[in-house]
């Protein structure tokens, strides 16, 4: 048996089910459709197509797409210092994916912060210094940066 071949083509030069498949799972996904059935009908398929091709069909996110940035800070364990970190990364334009706080230890806890940054309007180093700069925030450091 022969291993599968990728292709990069334009949504142009491809059936249109296709993209349709790629919405119907972007329904799922986004929790708008509660079934495969619910999204094929929404985006005017059949449910057999969405499941003959749901598998083999997906969008091409190039680099500038989605950019994901994860970072572990040592917060002071006080009210607020979360939320003001939080609030920092929605300023700067960025997407939280994940947040996972770790119970606070001797005044002070861990957290750490994924988010896409695709969409910022600063730079990371610059979002750095403001996370940095809050009141409670002991340190910031990379845990991973990836494409």
């Amino acid at each position: 048996m022969a291993s599968d071949e990728y292709y990069i083509v334009s949504s142009k030069a491809l059936p249109e089910v296709f993209a349709k498949v790629v919405q119907a799972k972007r329904l799922l996904g986004s929790g708008a459709a509660h079934s495969a059935s619910e999204a094929a009908r929404l985006v005017g398929i059949s449910r057999s197509a969405f499941y003959k091709y749901k598998d083999v069909v997906m969008p091409y996110r190039d680099g500038e797409s989605e950019r994901v940035l994860t970072i572990q800070s040592m917060l002071e364990d006080k009210p607020g210092v979360l939320s003001s970190m939080i609030t920092s990364f929605f300023d700067a334009g960025a997407n939280i994916l994940t947040v996972n706080q770790n119970i606070p230890s001797n005044g002070a806890a861990y957290v750490t912060v994924s988010v896409n940054t695709a969409h910022m309007d600063v730079t990371v180093p610059a979002l750095f210094e403001r996370l940095k700069s809050l009141d409670g925030v002991i340190s910031v450091s990379v845990v991973g940066a990836g494409v």
